[in-house]
């Protein structure tokens, strides 16, 4: 009875969409290819990854039914049909990184974000993706240390573990990535210095952010040539004089809360700077005269500034925040100076 039913279906159509129907039947047929993509070695190394997760609702689309290039969370490419993206987040998803992530030999952009119950360490599998070039495992709870294997993905352009436990020192093994061009490790509980490689990365290097961890230590040098678009150590323990890295066109500099000491009339602003933050060290001296033309944010409060602000430049577009509780700084918008 079905079968009639389909029939009388197909012999009610307009001829136009009979037609399309029955090519579709006929391709489906000669080609089970046609219908899906999906690289079946991809396939079952995706339901070992479902299964590894503990088949959560989140990957409730993974239907080995179904072509896996149509499931949640996951890209083919059109031209291999291999799976190249994978970006599981914010889902109720218990476990650690499964292994088996490792088995998607031709994967681009792999991502684990704001999965809080995702536990363990980086998964040592990851070095096996010699092709990829995202890797996003931030807003998770991992733990351990950055692992020195990451320096084996010479693909990678973007490297985000940011939010999780991770502990124990930065590699300087990640300087050798001739593509990378973003670093995000804050908000974890990293100890030791930053390693003095880190200003000899290859090529322009928009982010530099290592902030919110347990660094200690002097700044390198070594960060003073280079251009990076976005420099953020702030609250670490990081000690002594960071002068160095103005001398860079780097564009926001965040050094706030930390324990480092420096004359700062000693420095000059480049002219790409946009964003400063100094708040809460121990920086001695008086702002430099230098015009600040680009600024659109400021604040070197907490510290042990003395002098005039100057003016005839733009200090005075920020209000006193910028600049309370130093030694004894004035002028506008501070008190005036006696």
């Amino acid at each position: 009875r079905g079968g009639y039913y389909k029939l009388r279906r197909v012999q009610t159509m307009e001829p136009l969409q009979k037609f399309s129907f029955l090519i579709i039947i006929f391709f489906a047929i000669l080609s089970p290819s046609f219908s899906d993509r999906c690289n079946p070695e991809d396939k079952k190394v995706l339901l070992k990854i479902k299964k590894a997760l503990h088949n959560p609702y989140h990957l409730a689309s993974w239907n080995p039914e179904v072509d896996c290039c149509i499931w949640y969370s996951l890209k083919c490419s059109r031209t291999t049909n291999r799976v190249y993206k994978l970006t599981i987040f914010a889902g109720q998803i218990n476990g650690q990184i499964p292994t088996e992530v490792g088995d998607l030999p031709f994967l681009e952009t792999l991502m684990f974000h704001k999965l809080t119950n995702i536990t363990g360490p980086v998964q040592p599998a990851i070095a096996k993706l010699t092709n990829l070039k995202y890797l996003d495992l931030s807003w998770n709870h991992l733990s351990g240390p950055v692992p020195d294997f990451l320096s084996q993905l010479k693909n990678l352009i973007f490297l985000d573990l940011s939010f999780n436990q991770l502990s124990g020192s930065i590699p300087s093994s990640l300087s050798t990535l001739p593509n990378l061009t973003s670093i995000r490790l804050d908000r974890n509980n990293l100890t030791g210095q930053i390693p003095m490689s880190f200003g000899s990365f290859a090529g322009e290097f928009p982010y530099l952010i290592l902030s919110h961890n347990k660094l200690s230590g002097s700044i390198p040098a070594s960060l003073g040539k280079k251009d990076f678009g976005n420099l953020d150590l702030s609250r670490n323990r990081l000690e002594g004089d960071a002068s160095m890295v103005f001398n860079s066109k780097t564009r926001w500099i965040d050094l706030s809360r930390n324990l480092l000491e420096f004359d700062f009339s000693k420095v000059e602003l480049s002219e790409n700077l946009t964003w400063l933050d100094l708040n809460h060290n121990k920086i001695t001296g008086s702002l430099p005269e230098s015009a600040i033309v680009s600024l659109q944010f400021l604040n070197v409060s907490y510290n042990r500034l003395c002098g005039e602000i100057p003016v005839g430049g733009d200090l005075q577009r920020f209000d006193y925040t910028a600049y309370f509780h130093n030694r004894c700084l004035c002028g506008a918008p501070l008190p005036p100076c006696k």
